[in-house]
């Protein structure tokens, strides 16, 4: 190669490498797929094997604009990544990888997230301009990672910080899971601290949860409960309100709790039987949380649930050990349960007729639709006013590396889903979206 090339190659590869960073573009996989049993559109944002996944439920999908979708992949590593709805194109909006969950603004086009700090136990909280790394990348211009990334504060190894860290609806503050020491400093001398439950070997406490002021990196202890903390989320409307779970891998004693930021208000958020097997709250409204009353277990010596088996499961989905108890039959009521925050009482919305039931939930926030999936990986969108129930779209593939995971956008047009549809190995996730069909939306 004549030396003009040459050098002039290696400019062209430095100059990639610079760029190779956040900010960086990948092209559009955008593709429109008719669902084969419903004929429901499916947009297909990703459809490549990159090991997509979106973020949980219980957190906001889209940008404060609408217009992009912020997702987990390893198409640029350890780094998350947007995708903008109507164009398809991919952009890189993290650069030194994160841990936990992904925390995205509502008012502002604003990112959060935790990642390891270079001190062994410390967790830096990381906020990102994503405006700025948008404007930037679409102009083919991106800047250092510092430019668009600002430490928030770090938190103490002395706190064992982790967990689903969750965004305050005033974008002030953030809260976080606190491990087994911090948390026993502040709980009341003679608490019962509670034991393992269940055969994964899970739910023993104490724990705790703290929050982080994002402008000044303040801490303060919110609460410590004695059993392990699993998914905490923010009200998203209702600042300092939130939602909590008790992680044990399967059914909880008692699995939602909600508390307020500053300690106070701790109780059960809907005080569940033995027999039922809560999980997977959400809060959809600014008074509601959503959440699976399972019926996806046979009931013993019993008859299967009509219209089919009990349970549709294949070696495919957890809560088949006997070890879990008698919860999660169809012998009391099960389906998508809805609770009222203010006044304490609790609706279901819908069930299926047979099968798993529904599992992951979701709602819009207006109040009109709730959504949610099932063992065989179908989502089902109900009309919360007729409890009319619709299948949106199915064959997602039980052998999928997980689930759906429906969640409504801010205005209830539309759901995000993961789906292993399109994936060749039968596991490998795409993110996808869903539409409200036309004549629903239409309805007065």
């Amino acid at each position: 190669m004549p030396l003009p090339a040459r050098a002039a190659l290696c400019l062209l590869l430095c100059a990639a490498s610079a760029h190779a960073g956040i900010g960086q573009r990948f092209p559009s996989e955008r593709q429109v797929v008719t669902d084969p049993v419903t004929g429901t559109p499916l947009t297909f944002l990703t459809t490549r094997a990159h090991g997509d996944s979106k973020i949980y439920p219980t957190h906001p999908q889209w940008t404060a604009d609408g217009q992009w979708l912020v997702f987990r992949s390893q198409l640029a590593g350890n780094e998350a990544l947007a995708v903008n709805e109507a164009t398809g194109a991919i952009v890189q909006v993290t650069e030194g990888g994160y841990t936990g969950m992904l925390n995205l603004a509502r008012k502002s086009m604003k990112l959060y997230f935790m990642r390891q700090d270079r001190e062994p136990g410390r967790l830096q909280v990381i906020e990102v301009d994503l405006a700025a790394v948008l404007a930037d990348s679409a102009a083919g211009k991106p800047r250092a990672a510092d430019a668009y990334q600002r430490l928030c504060g770090v938190t103490p190894a002395t706190l064992g910080a982790g967990g689903d860290m969750a965004l305050d609806a005033d974008e002030e503050w953030v809260y976080f899971r606190v491990g087994k020491e911090e948390a026993a400093r502040h709980l009341a001398p003679g608490t019962k601290i509670e034991p393992n439950f269940g055969p994964r070997k899970m739910g023993a406490g104490p724990n705790g949860i703290a929050r982080m002021h994002v402008r000044t990196g303040e801490i303060r202890h919110v609460v410590s409960v004695p059993f392990q903390v699993g998914h905490i989320q923010a009200n998203l409307w209702r600042p300092g309100e939130l939602v909590f779970s008790w992680e044990t891998g399967g059914k909880s004693p008692q699995r939602t709790w909600t508390v307020q930021a500053d300690g106070s208000g701790l109780r059960p958020l809907y005080p569940e039987a033995p027999y039922e097997w809560v999980t997977h709250e959400a809060v959809i409204t600014p008074d509601e949380v959503a959440f699976a009353i399972m019926g996806h277990r046979p009931i013993p010596g019993g008859a299967t649930a009509v219209g089919g088996p009990a349970t549709d499961v294949g070696g495919a989905n957890p809560g088949q050990d006997a070890a879990w108890g008698p919860a999660g039959t169809r012998e009391k009521p099960s389906g998508l349960g809805i609770v009222n925050l203010r006044t304490r009482e609790m609706t279901i919305a819908g069930q299926t007729p047979s099968g798993s039931g529904l599992w992951h939930v979701h709602g819009s926030a207006d109040g009109r639709w709730a959504v949610g999936d099932d063992f065989s990986r179908s989502v089902w969108l109900i009309d919360r006013r007729t409890r009319e129930m619709k299948l949106l779209t199915t064959g997602h593939k039980t052998t999928a590396a997980d689930h759906p995971h429906p969640t409504f956008n801010a205005d209830g047009t539309k759901i995000e889903i993961q789906s292993a549809m399109l994936a060749a190995d039968g596991r490998s996730m795409n993110i996808v979206v869903v539409p409200v069909p036309p004549d629903w939306l239409a309805r007065k």
